[in-house]
């Protein structure tokens, strides 16, 4: 299934940013990437030929001990449940369960054993994201 709310690509990078806009500008200028979808102040979808990434938020500070999070992985999967279910019997602290969301995708988190978070991807509906507030810039 396709989904407009979801950038193309099996693996997508996603790197955070202070200033996501400024960081989205810059790649584009820089690297040749295009603008996807903007989500808010906090998330832009960039495209560049057939691969995708996410420039997305850096966190102002963490609770706890765990240091920021710079970058994530996002991988699509054809059923987010059942991967989810071998993952945890393979030792994967799950971070968050498989859960559906209004953008038309099931997720769940991970972290694996080097502390990198993952979040496994299944698009279970096409969704305008005009409905959930992002701004398709191209499809």
């Amino acid at each position: 299934m396709t989904n407009r709310s979801m950038p193309p690509g099996t693996i997508i990078p996603e790197l955070a940013y202070p200033d996501v806009r400024e960081a989205a500008l810059w790649l584009c200028r820089a690297f040749g990437f295009r603008e996807r979808l903007r989500i808010a102040r906090h998330r832009v979808q960039l495209v560049l030929g057939d691969a995708s990434m996410v420039a997305i938020e850096l966190p102002s500070g963490q609770a706890g001990a765990a240091p920021l999070a710079t970058h994530a992985v996002m991988v699509h999967v054809p059923d987010a449940r059942a991967h989810h279910e071998r993952a945890k019997a393979a030792g994967a602290r799950i971070t968050s369960p498989p859960t559906d969301y209004p953008f038309g995708e099931r997720q769940y988190s991970a972290l694996d054993l080097g502390g990198h978070r993952w979040t496994f991807s299944e698009s279970i509906a096409d969704v305008d994201p005009s409905t959930w507030g992002g701004e398709l810039l191209e499809i």
